[in-house]
């Protein structure tokens, strides 16, 4: 099967090259070519070029006069298969309560866990899979889901068999992460050494047997889990086959980063409290910075400095951290606006982050991320807009008309 998209105002993230990540100045630097062509065949993106070259073939032909084409948006942290939700908590907020007084009465992370422990698998598969389906048509074609909200060997599994059903039955690239160690739970309060011990010596032979994971995190901040549990966390899924990605520096800067590159995980994620020394050490390294500018929305609390970042020369990606507490949203095109408007990336930075970096944080930068001939067609087809800075520029209105999946148009 082929299509041939044709008279494409502009075709965006052009790159004739594969590359792992764009890092400093390049982010400003967003390839395009105008008044293109692109051909799809087998779910395959198999060329591209001006409509002066556009080939003469038998194919399916979509005219996108007046719209562009992106690759869809690549979303490395998220949190969407969970069960119910904590509007309660967002009005405590709104009345004065901080994250950690409302986990302190009990709501937070745990209350989203005995949501969960209540909710049986195939009731949580229901509920996960509308998230899904509503992200894709807002345009994501690659995200990573977290478990996390179980914090019981029963139900940390359950989560991560609902992921793995998900990529089983949808279209969308899907990476699966471990982390257990998300929260203490209750019964563990005073006992975190056994904890982890439950994580390590019971969940995670589990999880290698029945093939459910990609990556292990771990939450590392005051009140949750130290370094040196980080450490612990990140040795024992090595063990087993798992790269390491962190929950670090969201509100306290503790050391995470620093252990984290020692363990060369794939991303740190968060960072809104970030300092100079941790800018240093993540400098000339393999691990992808992450930030997660809804949550900062959401919470009212400090945004990523991506502006410091960048001018340092740091790569940077963003994604949504779609959960039921802190971001409940999956709208990768809020997070692209987000991004521009109170964090000061360039609409070129705020979409190579939320593409090429974003597929890279999940280890997917030789499949999605970029229009390059080899990778599949996962694509954004836009709205009529006079440019790409529209797509940030208007905020409150996304500016996708349709969404490719290895080349099938993505309907509801």
């Amino acid at each position: 099967m082929q299509i041939l998209f044709k008279n494409i105002k502009e075709l965006l993230q052009v790159r004739e090259d594969k590359i792992d990540f764009i890092s400093g100045k390049e982010m400003c630097v967003l390839p395009t070519l105008k008044n293109a062509f692109l051909l799809v065949k087998n779910g395959i993106i198999k060329d591209f070029g001006t409509m002066e070259d556009c080939p003469n073939i038998d194919a399916e032909i979509v005219d996108a006069t007046g719209r562009m084409i992106l690759p869809s948006w690549c979303d490395s942290h998220t949190h969407l298969v969970y069960a119910g939700n904590r509007e309660g908590e967002f009005v405590d907020r709104i009345k004065g309560l901080t994250y950690n007084e409302i986990a302190e009465n009990g709501g937070g992370i745990l209350n989203s866990a005995k949501k969960l422990q209540a909710t049986s698998e195939d009731e949580l598969y229901k509920q996960s899979k509308k998230r899904l389906e509503e992200i894709i048509l807002l345009g994501t074609g690659a995200v990573e889901i977290k478990s996390g909200y179980g914090l019981t060997k029963e139900s940390e599994l359950k989560m991560l068999r609902v992921i793995q059903h998900l990529k089983e039955n949808y279209p969308i690239e899907i990476k699966a992460t471990f982390l257990g160690a998300h929260a203490l739970p209750k019964e563990f309060e005073n006992s975190k050494p056994e904890y982890l011990e439950l994580l390590i010596n019971e969940v995670l032979p589990i999880i290698e047997k029945e093939n459910l994971t990609d990556f292990i995190d771990v939450f590392c901040e005051k009140g949750y889990f130290s370094v040196n549990d980080t450490k612990l966390i990140l040795e024992a899924g090595k063990k087993y086959g798992l790269q390491g990605k962190i929950h670090v520096n969201q509100f306290n800067a503790i050391g995470g980063i620093q252990e984290g590159i020692k363990h060369n995980v794939l991303s740190v994620d968060h960072l809104e409290e970030i300092r100079d020394i941790d800018i240093e050490a993540l400098k000339n390294t393999q691990t992808m910075p992450v930030a997660l500018p809804s949550c900062s929305y959401f919470l009212g609390i400090p945004y990523t400095p991506a502006r410091k970042m960048i001018d340092h020369g740091l790569p940077l990606a963003l994604a949504t951290d779609y959960n039921p507490g802190s971001t409940p949203s999956g709208n990768m095109n809020f997070v692209v606006a987000t991004a521009c408007i109170k964090m000061k990336m360039t609409p070129e930075e705020a979409i190579n982050a939320a593409t090429i970096n974003g597929a890279y944080a999940m280890n997917l930068q030789d499949k999605v991320g970029s229009i390059t001939r080899g990778k599949l067609a996962n694509l954004i087809l836009t709205k009529e807009i006079n440019s790409y800075n529209y797509i940030p520029y208007s905020f409150g209105n996304h500016s996708v008309d349709k969404v490719y999946l290895k080349g099938k148009e993505a309907k509801n």
